[in-house]
């Protein structure tokens, strides 16, 4: 058992006693994609169920790196502080290359930020936070120990076969998201393939529990002496528990690999004889790039891994899971509400399928530059890591996992082109960036002010006219006093900007109008 932590026993409630029962949406998995779009959801008035066939949190450590822009997401749905109060915090890294450090670096090298580039946390632990947040939320009901075993599709929606301890029923639902992994039932029951790449490169996970001095870094090797010429990562997570990659030969014979007896000795290898370690866990895992050719099938909507699949390093499997939640629960929220057209939930497949297309293509280029195929191309990538340690042109070169930023919505339908009169700041598409603030006065930080609804940020004094329903940040010097806000967004007297209820980018001008609003909101709610 993970020391520090014990698995909750959550408890099943009963099937209906009428053998059906109905919902508006229900939502398949309670992994933290499914259990952020159900908070999300809830948060914005729509009632939801969520199932899922386990009655605890996952076990191992799985999903440990959460990136700033998914903090940001956990932040405004209201588990951010317990994040940072539990995890381990991290923006510097290192990579190695045989004996030598050829390189570090630092991902957010400025001021001014609420979160930090990443923060390690076992992915139990944000199960946990987001169920205790969930079972305080109304409107979300959850359903342990119901597995869906079956599905219909129908012209109202979708009827899901249940089944739990006490006897099945059926579940009849307006909207169903599938967040119920790489093996999705839902996805199977539908038939829907992958498209994409499987490899035959295979990594070794394993956490360990040990007291040891390095810091809260993430440190790469490519061919350590220590693990036969192959690669080697090590992160550090709460309770002293520290994971460790190990990359495998293809050909290895997988229950082999992760008997303990020769986990141990791979690890004693590495970490030196004077550092005692108990294993935790073992996991050995293949990589996949690829997805669903599509991420909508009527109201039917999948995320997470049951969409997409990449390898885990650059950190962007979960990470970008948990951002096709941010991107859904308000476009269904308003859908449900009549406040936008059915057509606006087109756009989820939209944005989502070229980020999920971003993520495969960063992670396949990592794959292939971890696990060279011929000898011609490892001569290649050796000669770019010897290079590295001196040259600063030859580390943009490097790769052992891109790691996970925001995706920019730039082609999408919702987004508002504007002229070339911004020479910087951010794009629209772009999700907002941080920055201080102050509120009456207080110290605050500008994504809070943000993320419920449409609003406008606008430097100089309010508009007349905005619709009651939008909100309005006026920004000036008394309330940027780090000037950080007008540097970022390129500012000026009358800049604007308006932001989508996922704290993305819709629209920009350095000239406001009602006709530029009035587009724009229509445009971002899907009414153009």
């Amino acid at each position: 058992m993970p020391k520090g932590y014990t698995h909750p026993k959550f408890i099943a409630p009963p099937a209906p006693k009428s053998g059906k029962d109905s919902t508006k949406v229900a939502i398949v998995g309670a992994g933290p994609v499914g259990l952020t779009v159900a908070i999300d959801l809830a948060q914005r008035g729509i009632s939801v169920t969520l199932l899922d066939d386990d009655d605890t949190t996952s076990h191992g450590s799985r999903l440990i790196c959460m990136s700033k822009r998914t903090l940001e997401i956990f932040d405004r749905i209201g588990i951010g502080k317990l994040l940072e109060e539990k995890g381990v915090i991290w923006n510097k890294g290192r990579l190695f290359f045989q004996d030598d450090e050829i390189y570090n670096f630092d991902l957010l090298p400025e001021p001014g930020h609420a979160w930090p580039a990443f923060i390690n946390i076992q992915q139990y632990y944000v199960e946990d936070f987001l169920v205790q947040k969930a079972e305080t939320t109304p409107g979300i009901e959850l359903r342990w120990k119901h597995a869906v075993v079956g599905l219909e599709v129908h012209d109202e929606g979708a009827s899901l076969g249940i089944e739990t301890p006490d006897g099945a029923y059926k579940l009849d639902a307006s909207y169903v998201i599938a967040c119920d992994g790489a093996h999705s039932t839902i996805r199977k029951a539908l038939n829907l393939p992958f498209v994409g790449r499987a490899f035959d490169d295979r990594f070794l996970i394993t956490d360990v529990f040990m007291k040891a001095n390095f810091p809260s870094e993430r440190w790469f090797w490519f061919e350590p002496p220590f693990h036969d010429g192959q690669s080697a990562l090590l992160h550090k997570q709460p309770d002293g528990v520290w994971r460790i990659d190990l990359q495998i030969a293809a050909n290895a014979d997988p229950e082999e690999e992760i008997k303990e007896d020769k986990v141990r000795g791979r690890i004693e290898r590495m970490l030196g004889s004077d550092i005692p370690f108990e294993i935790e866990w073992i996991s050995l895992y293949s990589f996949r790039c690829r997805r669903l050719e599509k991420f909508r099938h009527n109201n039917i909507f999948f995320a997470g891994d049951s969409a997409h699949q990449v390898s885990p390093f650059g950190a962007r499997g979960g990470n970008g899971g948990v951002q096709d939640a941010d991107n859904l629960a308000w476009k269904l929220a308003k859908v449900i509400k009549g406040e936008a057209p059915d057509n606006l939930l087109d756009s989820y497949e939209a944005e989502r399928i070229p980020a999920a297309d971003e993520n495969i293509k960063n992670s396949s280029r990592s794959t292939d530059f971890m696990t060279p195929k011929s000898a011609a191309v490892k001569d290649l990538r050796d000669a770019v890591l010897a290079l590295a340690r001196q040259e600063p042109f030859a580390r943009r070169m490097v790769n052992s996992g891109r790691l996970s930023v925001p995706a920019r919505y730039e082609s999408s339908p919702l987004i508002t082109c504007d002229a070339s009169t911004f020479n910087r700041g951010l794009l629209p598409g772009s999700a907002a960036v941080d920055a201080p603030i102050l509120i009456d006065g207080k110290e605050d930080w500008l994504l809070k002010q943000i993320g419920q609804n449409f609003t406008i940020m606008i430097w100089g004094p309010t508009p007349p006219n905005i619709p009651t329903d939008i909100l309005v940040i006026q920004i000036g010097p008394e309330n940027d006093p780090s000037g950080l806000i007008k540097e970022r967004y390129n500012m000026r007297e009358g800049t604007t900007y308006l932001f989508r209820p996922d704290q993305h980018i819709a629209a920009r001008t350095h000239q406001f109008n009602q006709e530029w609003l009035t587009a724009a909101l229509a445009r971002s709610a899907g009414r153009h």
